[in-house]
């Protein structure tokens, strides 16, 4: 049994960790922290979790709902840097916004031999790229390398022995395990188009006049054609590979699709492209190869995920263009697609699953949802 405690217990990801961690059979939770609703019930908040839990939120630093310290000081603008309130644990979530983490984290090493932040902060290595795509220098650049990439699958050796993780942009997390075997084995050219669909709890619980409902409810927007931030992870986990995201917010809660276009550099046959998967991902819990010849549901769809850490991948080779190629098989087009549910497999479950990992526990260990059908 473990003690962990999360940082930042109020936004959407911090709820999703509540409610998978009260259900894990090894972890028990110490603290759950927001300034925001310090003193209140975490089941006000997340109301899911009414009669699971008895938790209140409490305030990372101690200090009073103004933001001024027990002593009397204030912290400089960032009202929670204060680790005093934090009891020590086995490890630590941090659940913050983006942009927050890195000037808090060499405090929060001192409550926790073992974090795992949630965040964007610490997913980059190199602290250029950082400030290329992020449009701002890193606070603590020496830590960057400190942190493992917390896609599972890619870095089950690395997280085993990691002591800090950074989990995976939820659209990076879909792409790159859609594009992994595939590179992998070395079977596409660089150049790959990725068009994702967002959900609208992708932007967390920030208020603005693109989430107000009159101006959200019915929108297929593309709100970043260009400019993806979560370019410079694909980048940096499959290197060489060029993506070219465009990225379209949809009328969903919680979701995310990406459809890949892709050009093999040899002709291949659909049955080569199921031996791939299947050698990578055979014996890999949480991933699914979907491709039915029938059905409504023979492609991956994010609407029958939620609630799960499930990534399910589908292809489809495209014969119907002239080529040189012999029958069967295709260098025009091969495209993949994933779906998973943002806030699980893209958050707070890949974050369990790194926690299952690191400290030994069976990797399934709390993540056994299924998923609902019809919803």
């Amino acid at each position: 049994m473990i003690k962990v405690s999360i940082i930042g217990g109020s936004g959407y990801a911090g709820g999703e960790l509540l409610r998978i961690l009260l259900n894990h059979p090894k972890v028990t939770i110490g603290q759950v922290t927001s300034r925001q609703f310090a003193g209140e019930l975490v089941s006000s908040v997340h109301p899911n979790l009414r009669k699971m839990t008895n938790l209140t939120f409490t305030h990372p630093d101690g200090s009073h709902p103004d933001g001024s310290h027990p002593d009397g000081s204030r912290p400089d603008g960032h009202p929670d840097v204060y680790p005093d309130n934090l009891s020590h644990c086995d490890l630590l979530f941090v659940a913050l916004p983006n942009g927050i983490s890195m000037g808090k984290m060499r405090n929060y090493m001192d409550v926790a031999d073992r974090i795992i932040d949630l965040g964007s902060d610490f997913r980059i290595h190199d602290k250029d790229i950082f400030s290329k795509w992020y449009k701002k220098n890193h606070e603590d650049p020496e830590l960057l390398n400190k942190f493992v990439y917390g896609i599972t699958e890619l870095h089950r050796k690395e997280i085993r022995e990691a002591k800090y993780v950074s989990c995976g942009g939820c659209e990076a997390t879909a792409s790159i395990l859609a594009l992994y075997p595939l590179y992998k084995n070395n079977i596409i050219k660089d150049e790959v188009v990725i068009n994702a669909i967002m959900s609208s709890s992708q932007s967390g619980m920030s208020v603005s006049l693109s989430s107000h409902h009159p101006e959200r409810s019915g929108v297929v927007r593309s709100y970043m054609p260009t400019g993806h931030r979560h370019t410079a992870e694909i980048e940096q986990e499959l290197v060489g590979i060029k993506p070219l995201i465009s990225a379209t917010s949809i009328d969903i809660v919680r979701g995310l699709h990406v459809t890949i276009n892709t050009t093999p550099k040899i002709p291949i046959t659909e049955k080569d492209i199921w031996k791939i998967y299947r050698q990578e991902y055979g014996d890999e819990p949480f991933i699914r190869i979907v491709k039915e010849r029938s059905g409504i549901y023979r492609y991956p769809e994010p609407k029958i995920l939620q609630g799960t850490n499930y990534c399910d991948i589908g292809f489809e080779l495209d014969t119907s263009l002239l080529d040189t190629s012999p029958p069967g098989t295709s260098t025009n087009r091969l495209v993949i697609m994933a779906a998973i549910d943002n806030l699980v497999k893209g958050t707070a479950g890949q974050a369990v699953q790194d926690m299952n990992v690191m400290f030994g526990f069976e990797e399934r260990e709390g993540l056994e949802f299924t998923g609902l059908h019809p919803i």
